[in-house]
């Protein structure tokens, strides 16, 4: 039985008189954790403040929870579990649920983490990933978890776990790409779905041909639309404008028939009020050379809003035209209402892979600050055309560095500085938006663009605090190279050019001088200047920095530096914020995350608490292993608890929760 508490001196009763039950709903969330982002708005936000900057210090590890099940690993023992967990567990009436590291369902009592239930596996399904978080849906005593696990979308009745019999086929809905998808392989989403009315929205991508390769034919990543009560298909958004659809002339040569990808793979926000889901679009097939898709190709790397109960696009935002970078939409689109110069806006914050945050507002998809087309580096990759302008915010000011010059380099010392140099001669240097170049053997090996391929944002990034209006943008410094080179002798090559892999392969081994995830460096230490892992506060509603804070201490006990006495380097690892009244929670990423320097100094267990005002860290705690997913906080049995996802590639994922002191504190096991 699950009891619901009181807490702060509210009584979990409907009390029906004047606004008492107004109060009563908005006290009860402001203890829950009801979407992955904390709520549709996706602010990682909670105003509880138990927790604060004078007793943070007595946080102890409440319980810890271990996200794989024996019992599935027992019956199956080839199963390879991976460590990195990726699920942020929600909190609804006082139950945990979040997926396990099989990607199943499964609800728990926040006080003391003992299970309550678990998904059943379907018989063919024993393997499975979780994705990045769980929605939540009520119609009277009808309640709905709705998660994504492998090619499936299910809906599970939140008491018991037991799929909805109503929903698909035994509470299950296929959502392997279809006709017209004849390229379309295994569907995968990494994020989950989100539910606003009636509807559930389905992000996710299909792995076709494989990035980088020498083909332009790929199935598109389309967004979808389905009934939370039968799992009915209601709607289809295509990433690509078919024909007759607006924006299909923006593929020229007709290659909107052909080109795929776009797919929205980070979290989505909704307004619920409004009835509009933000979807974060991303790049197109093989992103180096477009030749073959002269324009501006949308949607890819667009905020496209859509009216959920439709699908019908009510507007969008195309970040970059014609991407030659693979600068995709990442972080999630957090809504935030601003006072800009004295005017209430309904704005959403949108940041990119370059270092930029782009914000709209949310009704109609305007700047709320100027956003300019200016000039940019133009492509000699025979066949390429470039777009001859990008936009720029003009407010806020980049998260992270932009673009590559000698200023760029390492000065710790003369000696570095000039083998710096020597390193740096092997690529183009130049500002954001200087295009891919040809990588050749006896020539420069492509362009060495900052942010590199992997952004400086992901999805990792970005939390806002709706009484302060702060954002604070988590961030990583990663130049990598990026080139073109010909497809002759590749099979069944349809472009003439393709990515040139200068950067080492997962499983690859890397070539001398490159530290995977890390690009050129000199043994092991980046050739560029730090901070490499950084968080960026903004005042948001000037569009003014405040401050800037490094993340960790980073390589500063790296040979070629440690005399020297460096201040705080920086982690550049996916290590998601949590904000709460009065702290700023970050991690600093594991090395079980992909896309991450896979260096010894490039993942870290430290989770500290910032000064929001300041950047100054307050606390910090060593964990078990790394931070693996976004950290979140809930109230239960009249404590805050502080729950953190994390794994490492030597420690088995895990969840583990914070609190301050109680008698009653446990250990849960399974």
């Amino acid at each position: 039985m699950i009891r619901l508490q009181s807490v702060l001196g509210v009584a979990l009763v409907a009390v029906v008189v004047g606004g008492a039950v107004v109060v009563r709903s908005q006290q009860r969330a402001a203890r829950e954790w009801r979407y992955y982002g904390a709520d549709h708005a996706f602010t990682r936000y909670s105003p509880l403040d138990q927790v604060t900057r004078d007793n943070v210090k007595s946080l102890k590890v409440a319980w810890r929870r271990p996200a794989v099940n024996s019992t599935l690993t027992d019956a199956f023992p080839e199963l390879r579990v991976n460590p990195y967990l990726k699920s942020t567990p929600i909190v609804v009436d006082g139950v945990v649920y979040t997926q396990n590291a099989h990607g199943l369902v499964t609800a728990f009592d926040g006080a003391t983490g003992k299970t309550l239930w678990e998904q059943e596996p379907a018989k063919e399904e024993a393997a499975g990933e979780p994705t990045r978080g769980l929605d939540f849906w009520q119609s009277g005593a009808d309640r709905r978890l709705v998660a994504i696990r492998g090619e499936f979308l299910y809906a599970l009745d939140a008491k018991t776990g037991k799929p909805a019999s109503d929903f698909g086929t035994g509470g299950r809905v296929a959502l392997h790409f279809t006709d017209p998808q004849p390229l379309a392989g295994k569907f995968t989403d990494t994020s989950g779905a989100i539910v606003l009315g009636d509807v559930v929205v389905v992000a996710g991508y299909t792995n076709g041909a494989g990035d980088g390769g020498a083909k332009k034919e790929r199935a598109r990543d389309d967004i979808r639309g389905f009934s939370v009560r039968t799992g009915k298909l209601l709607w289809t958004f295509h990433v690509v404008p078919q024909a007759g659809e607006p924006g299909a002339d923006t593929w020229g040569n007709e290659s909107w028939k052909y080109a795929g990808d776009l797919g929205a793979w980070n979290p989505l926000s909704a307004d619920d009020e409004l009835g509009f889901v933000y979807v974060p679009l991303t790049a197109p097939t093989s992103a180096a050379y477009g030749g073959w898709r002269p324009g501006d190709n949308l949607y890819s790397n667009a905020l496209v809003a859509l009216d959920a109960k439709t699908g019908r696009r009510v507007w969008h935002f195309q970040m970059v035209h014609h991407d030659l970078w693979e600068y995709d939409n990442v972080g999630p689109p957090t809504l935030a209402d601003l006072t800009v110069d004295g005017r209430r806006i309904k704005a959403v914050i949108q940041p990119n892979k370059n270092g930029f945050l782009y914000v709209l507002d949310r009704t109609n998809g305007k700047p709320v600050w100027p956003i300019v087309e200016r000039p940019v580096p133009q492509s000699n990759v025979p066949g390429e055309k470039t777009s001859p302008t990008q936009p720029f915010p003009t407010k806020p000011p980049a998260f992270d560095r932009q673009g590559f010059t000698d200023d760029d380099l390492i000065d710790y010392t003369p000696e570095l500085k000039e083998k710096a140099r020597e390193v740096a001669k092997q690529y183009v240097l130049g500002p954001l938006y200087t295009p891919p170049t040809m990588s050749t053997p006896d020539g420069t090996k492509g362009t060495l663009m900052s942010p590199g391929a992997w952004g400086a944002a992901n999805w990792h990034t970005g939390a806002f605090d709706p009484e302060t209006g702060m954002y604070y943008a988590v961030s990583h410094t990663l130049a990598a190279p990026i080139g073109v080179m010909p497809t002759e002798g590749a099979a069944d090559a349809t472009m003439p050019y393709q990515w040139a892999f200068t950067r080492p392969a997962p499983g690859s081994t890397p070539p001398p001088g490159v530290v995977r995830g890390l690009g050129p460096q000199l043994q092991g230490l980046p050739i560029w200047k730090p901070p490499y892992g950084r968080i960026t506060a903004y005042n948001m509603n000037t569009g003014e920095r405040a401050w800037v804070a490094a993340n960790g201490d980073g390589p500063r006990n790296h040979p070629l530096v440690k005399d020297l006495k460096l201040p705080p380097m920086g982690i550049p690892n996916r290590a998601a914020p949590l904000l709460t009244r009065t702290l700023l929670f970050v991690g600093e990423g594991s090395d079980a995350i992909m896309g991450t320097p896979q260096a010894d100094w490039g993942a870290g267990n430290k989770f500290r608490a910032y000064d929001k005002a300041t950047g100054a860290v307050i606390w910090e705690i060593e964990l078990p292993a790394g931070t693996t997913g976004g950290p979140m906080t809930f109230m239960s049995a009249g404590r805050q608890f502080i729950v953190v996802p994390i794994g490492a590639k030597d420690h088995p994922a895990e969840l583990v929760a914070l609190a301050l002191p109680d008698e009653k504190t446990t250990v849960a096991g399974r």
